[in-house]
């Protein structure tokens, strides 16, 4: 063998080296990426979770489109997961949380189950259900302060996350005072979960969000108002209430 046909076969060698080292660690990296977005989600591979559906307030048993298009982003999540969904309707979710994870949409008047979960697991959320007309119909009271919404311009939604113990599957809630608040703050979750999963670990969260401008934005332009973890989770007696308004 002369000197060049070595140098090619070596050269050949440490490039089918080089790309396997190359393959293994980008297949390491990948799959450590994926357990930890199982693991934030509850959803190990071949798992079955819940997708909890509300009902369009102004339909007989329909769903909002834009709660449809919620549960598209969740879908896409799960998938990436190698997980299972199963739909389920408020009205038929008749069982306990922990078991599989849960992602429920919609806010306590069209869905029954997030009335049940807000009721056990975030005490310190109050929502107006009045059906009459008026600046606090939908508002958010958390604590002591209130958040109103102004239709189109500023409306606010509450992206949680629940566990009930440490080997408990979560609870994903999805609570907004209009339907395109449901989609944002499921596209908020698809896009800053790994954000979410190095500042929260597998622990619960509650987090309050505006969407601002949707009749010019849609579901697009999202922000963070605060971690409204605690107060959520606290009582608050009905005599220390606030009724400052907050946008």
């Amino acid at each position: 063998m002369t000197d060049d046909v070595r140098n090619i076969v070596l050269g050949v060698i440490a490039a089918g080296i080089s790309a396997a080292l190359g393959w293994a660690a980008r297949t390491y990296l990948w799959r450590r990426r994926l357990r930890r977005k199982q693991a934030f989600f509850g959803l190990p591979g071949n798992s079955e979770c819940l997708l909890v559906v509300n009902r369009d307030a102004g339909g007989d048993g329909a769903v909002h489109r834009h709660d449809v298009f919620a549960l598209l982003e969740l879908s896409a999540l799960i998938k990436d997961c190698s997980a299972h969904a199963q739909i389920v309707s408020h009205d038929t979710a008749q069982q306990g949380f922990g078991e599989r994870t849960e992602f429920c949409v919609g806010g306590p008047v069209s869905n029954r189950r997030m009335a049940a979960h807000l009721h056990s697991l975030l005490p310190g959320v109050k929502v107006n259900t009045e059906p009459e007309a008026g600046p606090d119909r939908g508002a958010f009271q958390i604590g002591t302060e209130r958040y109103r919404a102004e239709k189109g311009i500023s409306e606010h939604v509450l992206l949680a996350r629940l566990t009930a113990g440490q080997d408990a599957r979560p609870v994903f809630l999805f609570c907004g005072q209009q339907a395109i608040t449901n989609q944002a703050a499921s596209r908020y979750l698809a896009r800053n979960y790994e954000k979410l999963s190095r500042k929260h670990g597998n622990n619960t969260f509650c987090l309050l969000l505006k969407v601002v401008n949707s009749q010019a934005y849609g579901p697009d332009v999202v922000e963070l108002v605060a971690d409204v973890t605690r107060a959520a989770q606290t009582p608050v007696p009905a005599q220390r209430t606030s009724h400052r308004a907050s946008s």
